[in-house]
């Protein structure tokens, strides 16, 4: 069986939750893997965010020791992992206030024309909290999309007040 490369437009990626254990485990490796596979286009970045005062230096090696803790090693290869870091920035802020957040707005308005993809990977408690202010910070566009990770609350009142909330700022056609 062959696998079949689906082009896709430079978009620009801003993972909330950049610095915890889904993104360490889960979301840097797969990143990676598709980068390696040539299914990233060149232009397309990455913006981790994370209430951890890190700066990017030590945000890179931050994924590095991950991306060596989760990947085998033969796979990370200086060429591709170089590739990968030079995609990577990483922005410190606080889903409760407006700090950080015009640091944000400030990367995405340099490609206002990309996608973006805003992933919460964080609880849901504050998926509503970070929606709010994407959509305060006026980031969203005709081409963002929102993923959020399940579960999406923890009964099914939550999880209504969840969908309300992240339903404010993103349609159902960016909602993931």
């Amino acid at each position: 069986m062959s696998s079949r490369i689906i082009s896709v437009d430079p978009f620009d990626m801003v993972v909330f939750g950049a610095t915890g254990d889904l993104a360490a485990r889960k979301l840097m490796p797969a990143l990676f893997r598709r980068d390696v596979a040539g299914q990233i286009p060149a232009e397309a970045r990455i913006i981790g965010c994370s209430r951890r005062a890190v700066d990017g230096d030590a945000y890179l090696d931050w994924v590095k020791a991950s991306l060596r803790q989760h990947v085998p090693e033969e796979e990370l290869t200086g060429e591709n992992l170089d590739r990968f870091l030079s995609r990577l920035a990483h922005v410190t802020l606080d889903a409760g206030s407006d700090a950080g957040w015009p640091e944000l707005a400030g990367l995405l308005a340099q490609h206002p024309e990309r996608i973006r993809a805003f992933y919460l990977a964080v609880g849901p408690d504050l998926f509503g909290t970070i929606c709010e202010r994407i959509g305060r910070h006026g980031l969203v566009t005709p081409r963002a999309r929102v993923v959020v990770e399940k579960p999406v609350g923890k009964s099914g009142d939550s999880a209504d007040a969840v969908n309300a909330a992240v339903g404010k700022v993103f349609e159902e056609r960016q909602i993931f």
